[in-house]
């Protein structure tokens, strides 16, 4: 088994659960239950599936989580495009989170690849 906090797409991935979790604080009271909550799920989504992800046996297992760590980038990914069309967040800040996010889709995307390539 992998410990998933040696991976640094992990630890990327957490610490930008941590910005998401900071910057919808500033959200409309209203939005609780709707896009701060669905942010919230897509961000954390992201770095639970790499921990997930590495309890499996098998690098295809593996790979199957990433795959969905992935989705999950992709869904928060909107969001945060969303929020600036909405001015829930600036576009500087809005541009800060969609850097990470491409960040960890590269990172990701290069995992998945690798582990789709061993014979594991």
């Amino acid at each position: 088994m992998k410990n998933y906090k040696n991976f640094q797409v992990w630890q990327k991935s957490h610490q930008l659960t941590l910005d998401v979790y900071k910057v919808v604080r500033n959200f409309p009271k209203e939005e609780m239950f709707g896009l701060t909550s669905q942010m919230k799920r897509a961000s954390s989504s992201i770095p639970m599936n790499i921990a997930e992800g590495c309890g499996r046996n098998s690098d295809r297992d593996f790979a199957r989580f990433l795959i969905i760590s992935f989705g999950s980038a992709n869904e928060l990914e909107y969001q945060i495009i969303l929020s600036i069309d909405l001015n829930f967040i600036s576009f500087e800040q809005g541009q800060i989170l969609l850097i990470q996010i491409e960040e960890i889709k590269k990172m990701l995307n290069g995992l998945i690849t690798r582990l789709n390539n061993s014979k594991g």
